[in-house]
């Protein structure tokens, strides 16, 4: 499962710098005037995994295979944009499809970029991307309840839990609340996904600063870190501006760019990473001499579950999985190693996979 980001922000807040360094191309044009991204962009990216590349030496694995995050650069909103202002509706479209969204937030001064509201104020830019993604979601929810409640009288049990949480959501975006904040039971998680909607999405605030701020932040990004707590979501700092420059150099040369601003990583890598935590997912690899790869499963998933994100057969025939955990099969150079020192265990359907186990699925065909 490959975890599907949309980028969101106003015009010229370094959205598409970011997604040019996200994808270390210059597929998405970086220009200074709004609307210079029509259509959405979609970049695929490897996420960021130094034990695979331990896991791969240890297997003699020919090549390594990494997750992937697709990164969406959605047009830039404005205001108004839910009524047809800017591009309007056309690209809101574009998120409904995204397992979460990345609010980018301007949190640099620049007289050379100009700011399409003519001030650097990145809490209102986020008010504004927030109402229009709350005015869109109101807009298409108020267009269902009339059919819904048609459907519903004549017994529709689909219906009637459509319409259920239709309500529920409509209660907290006429409050002025996105939809994320609805409470919304285990049993009806599945329809509620059903509704698409924008704000239901999880969602992380990246706060984009200039370089001198990259390591540190600076008060427009202590800002946006607030905001995000208060509103339950994960903020990350980053500078687009140096990370589209740290993308063009060479592994090397990486470390000590990096080096020299004070940063352990790139922020791109702290982007994806908070991405997973938000979304309660983890990895697990399976290594060997064809290959050393990483695997996205959710947070409590089971060994079939795990061995389905591969094949679904691999799920339906399910018998056991034979489990490494990674400390013990780095420690024990490898699974030969692991199993000698009686490491490797075999587990069976109801095993709940931890975070960076090495497996190896036994099924039936």
């Amino acid at each position: 499962m490959a975890l599907k980001v949309a980028i969101v922000g106003l015009p010229n807040v370094g959205k598409s710098t970011l997604f040019n360094a996200l994808t270390q191309t210059a597929a998405a044009q970086a220009a200074n005037y709004p609307f210079c991204t029509i259509e959405p962009n979609v970049g695929d990216v490897a996420v960021p995994e130094p034990r695979l590349d331990v896991l791969a030496r240890i297997a003699g694995s020919k090549e390594i295979i990494p997750a992937r995050t697709n990164f969406v650069d959605v047009a830039g909103l404005v205001r108004g944009a839910s009524k047809g202002e800017g591009l309007g509706n056309q690209f809101l479209a574009n998120i409904r499809d995204t397992d979460a969204v990345a609010f980018v937030a301007r949190c640099f001064e620049d007289s050379d970029v100009t700011h399409v509201e003519g001030r650097v104020d990145p809490l209102a830019d986020l008010d504004i991307i927030e109402t229009e993604l709350m005015l869109a979601d109101l807009e298409s929810l108020e267009k269902r309840v009339v059919n819904l409640e048609k459907r519903a009288k004549t017994g529709d049990k689909e219906a009637v839990v459509t319409l259920r949480l239709v309500k529920l959501a409509l209660a907290e975006l006429e409050a002025g609340r996105p939809a994320r904040v609805a409470k919304v039971s285990t049993e009806d998680q599945k329809a509620w996904r059903m509704l698409q909607l924008l704000t239901a999405k999880p969602a992380l605030y990246v706060a984009n600063v200039d370089e001198a701020s990259a390591a540190t932040g600076n008060d427009l990004s202590r800002q946006v870190a607030a905001r995000a707590a208060q509103d339950g979501a994960k903020a990350v700092v980053i500078s687009a501006k140096i990370e589209s420059e740290i993308a063009l150099l060479d592994e090397h040369e990486r470390g000590e760019f990096l080096e020299t601003l004070g940063l352990a990583e790139p922020g791109l890598n702290r982007l994806i990473h908070e991405a997973y935590k938000l979304l309660g997912l983890q990895t697990y690899f399976t290594a060997g001499p064809k290959e050393a790869r990483a695997w996205t499963i959710p947070a409590g998933a089971s060994a079939p579950q795990a061995a389905g994100v591969i094949h679904t057969d691999f799920e339906k025939g399910f018998i056991r999985a034979e489990t490494i955990a990674y400390d013990d099969y780095v420690r024990l150079n490898g699974e030969a190693g692991a199993r000698d020192a009686g490491k490797l265990r075999s587990e069976g359907k109801d095993y709940v996979v931890k975070e960076g186990d090495v497996m190896h699925f036994r099924f039936n065909v």
